[in-house]
């Protein structure tokens, strides 16, 4: 009798407890489609009925059909409920393999494998094979995912996530089947692992136990025994990409034009006073910038040398000796500083200079130049007191800008406007005196941006003020940053000096901007000490202040910055130094693959850890924790000692979320000797000389990253 095209029909019947996946299997066999996380944890209909889910559809009923070992099956899959108290004799009648499932979440499930299921489906299939199924293979590594742990948040709180404790291990499930004698497999359905392995061994396990009863049908004799499952390792876990906060850049240059801090210049125009930065109008236009270093000391020069020589390198006005900051300058200026001193003189040329006679406030000189210009009439600088917030006379120096008659109040306010953040005024109506203004200034972006709405093309301003503002932050950073231009204070770091700028610094921090405009003594020093901070990393920190961004970064020298950026409260500075670090050390992740520059990422990550939390950037901590835990093994092997100095909790940190996991490492040994055994087994079998259908062959030895438990 020829059998060889004979059709098998092989009934399965799948048992076990309420919710562990009974049903999600069988579908996902059926459907041969993969669920997302979202779908698994919103979607569970309980199964109240014995159903032939490949009775439905037509394609679910062609995917029934399928070929193992060279033998035709039709394959019907009977779910069942779950409840112990309902009656499923009806659903083992004639049944040719039975998957006893349980939750790799629920020890009870497994438990109720033994003490309940097992017996019921002995007595009413006392011969039919049995293959112990673990269900929710994936929860032993997703029940640290947030979205998993959102899903409990969001529902109720009288719901649990899984936890570790909940969680059956691949050693555990072998020995409750190495009791029941039956063979074990677990699949998931988020990660599709094992759904098809374990439907096409139950097919083999009942071919075999017919084989034995149908000795005589030849198309049985190739079948072989069940395979073996390979473990599964779980996915590498992948560090999260660096979130930078939102650039309060254009906020700081607003604040900046409505509060006007420490101002020294002013436009008149008419009976009105505009006041502003000239570091910033230099930034903002080159026009401005030529006007605002107008050489003015050819004019004192029939004053005598003796008030000269009262004059500081600030261009303040002293009482006949040169006061401690200027002492202070001239005492660290060395040629190896970059010639600070130089640049001192070369700024004291263009600022305002005033000098006082015979040591009396009352008596003062006013430099003025006359001008042939059609926006300005003149520029002078002169000595102005004021009152301060707390009530104190003070005086500076201010540059006076007087302005033409072509020239209005109101339009000057919108060019200042405009020069600061990039825009105007929406409700100002007299566009053609701003552009009038503007061109007469030598304004062009201001030009093109009154033309545009002149012309109804509003719609084309927004890509042009983002072009003039990159380019006034780089002229910020090259003029007042590299070049120290206008700058009225100079900081002192432990290994030289830097200038600044007091409007822009207190715009940009709030701590600084406590420190000068408060009661304290920084807020009329020129010269700041900053003791504990470095050139290197102040510089950086001025860089972003001035251009809100930071260049590139070697991790050796990010720590300092990172307690300087905390010291003074620039969460955003923060995260611009975590991701340049974290793209640093993710290069050198990838070059080339070399060994030396993996294990030197590895040894900066363990010292960048505890100081990264110390300072709050836990970005660049969780970064460098997820590039430790998956280089745990290396981690062990070459810095052992720095391993140990950790606080106990990151070690423990370590210990628990390593990759691959612990259990993964046991399994996986098992698995391997499991192969060995058949191997041997299958190498005497065929020393033997015995061809017959018990010489088996063991599948995907080499497959040994893609799976999770053994079948025993």
């Amino acid at each position: 009798m020829d059998n060889e095209h004979h059709q098998e029909l092989v009934k399965c019947v799948v048992v076990g407890d309420t919710a562990v996946g009974k049903t999600r299997l069988i579908c996902a066999r059926a459907c041969n489609k993969q669920l997302s996380l979202s779908q698994l944890l919103t979607t569970h209909v309980p199964t109240v009925w014995a159903i032939d889910q490949y009775r439905i559809y037509k394609d679910v009923l062609e995917r029934s059909w399928e070929v193992v070992d060279g033998v035709n099956v039709s394959l019907r899959l009977w779910d069942t409920f779950g409840d112990h108290e309902k009656d499923r004799r009806f659903a083992y009648g004639r049944s040719d393999v039975v998957l006893l499932c349980f939750s790799l979440a629920s020890p009870n499930s497994l438990r109720n494998c033994k003490v309940m299921w097992y017996p019921e489906i002995r007595k009413f299939c006392p011969h039919t094979p049995v293959i112990l199924v673990g269900c929710k293979n994936d929860l032993r590594f997703m029940y640290r995912d947030e979205a998993y742990l959102d899903f409990f948040r969001e529902r109720s709180p009288f719901l649990r996530a899984i936890r570790k404790s909940d969680l059956v291990m691949p050693d555990q499930a072998r020995s409750i089947a190495r009791e029941l004698g039956v063979t074990y497999y677990e699949t998931s359905v988020l990660t599709y692992y094992g759904v098809n392995e374990v439907f096409e061994n139950a097919i083999r396990s009942a071919l075999i136990a017919r084989r034995q009863q149908r000795f005589w049908m030849t198309n049985l004799k190739k079948v072989q025994r069940p395979l073996l499952q390979a473990p599964y390792c779980p996915p590498k876990p992948v560090a999260r990409p660096v979130q930078v906060c939102a650039s309060t850049f254009d906020d700081s240059l607003r604040w900046l034009l409505n509060n006007l801090p420490h101002t020294d210049v002013v436009f008149v125009a008419g009976s009105v006073c505009l006041p502003a930065h000239r570091f910033m109008l230099s930034s903002a236009s080159p026009s401005l910038q030529r006007l605002l270093c107008t050489d003015l000391t050819g004019e004192l020069s029939t004053r005598s040398a003796s008030e000269s020589s009262m004059v500081s390198s600030f261009g303040e006005a002293t009482s006949g000796d040169f006061n401690e900051d200027t002492e202070f300058l001239i005492r660290v200026e060395k040629p190896s500083r970059g010639g600070v001193w130089d640049q001192l003189k070369r700024r004291s040329s263009c600022q305002v200079l005033t000098t006082a006679c015979n040591n009396s406030p009352s008596q003062r000189v006013c430099i003025n130049r006359e001008l042939n210009h059609p926006a300005f009439t003149s520029i002078r600088v002169q000595q102005v007191e004021d009152i301060n917030q707390q009530g104190k006379l003070t005086t500076s120096l201010q540059t006076v800008i007087t302005l033409s008659k072509l020239v209005t109040a109101q339009a000057m306010q919108q060019c200042l406007q405009f020069l600061y953040t990039g825009t105007i005024d929406s409700r100002f109506t007299q566009l053609q005196e701003v552009w009038q203004a503007a061109e007469f200034m030598e304004l062009p972006e201001l030009l093109v941006y009154v033309a545009n709405i002149q012309a109804h093309a509003e719609f084309l301003n927004p890509e042009l003020k983002q072009r003039y503002k990159q380019a006034v932050r780089v002229r910020l950073s090259d003029l007042c940053l590299n070049q120290g231009l206008f700058a009225d204070v100079m900081f002192q770091l432990d290994d030289g000096c830097l200038p600044a700028h007091k409007p822009l610094l207190m715009a940009r921090c709030d701590m600084m901007r406590a420190m000068f405009s408060g009661d304290f003594r920084e807020g009329s020093a020129k010269v700041i000490l900053f003791p504990g901070v470095k050139c290197d990393s102040f510089r950086v920190l001025l860089c972003y202040l001035y251009s809100d961004n930071v260049g590139q970064l070697s991790p050796a020298r990010c720590v300092d910055l990172l307690e300087l950026a905390n010291r003074l409260c620039l969460p955003r500075l923060i995260h611009l130094v975590e991701k340049r670090v974290v793209e640093e050390l993710v290069r050198m992740c990838g070059s080339n693959g070399e060994t030396n520059v993996s294990n030197d990422v590895v040894e900066t990550c363990l010292k960048l850890l505890e100081p990264c939390k110390l300072h709050n950037a836990d970005q660049l901590a969780d970064w460098c924790m997820n590039h430790l835990c998956t280089n745990y093994n290396k981690l062990c092997k070459m810095s052992p000692k720095l391993l140990r100095s950790l606080h106990p909790d990151n070690q423990e940190y370590l210990t628990e979320h390593r990759w691959p996991p612990v259990w993964y490492l046991k399994d996986f040994d098992y698995y391997d000797k499991c192969c060995s055994e058949r191997e041997r087994e299958e190498r005497m079998v065929f020393k033997r000389g015995s061809a017959s259908s018990g010489c088996l062959c063991f599948g995907g030895r080499g497959n040994n990253a893609s799976g999770n438990s053994t079948g025993g």
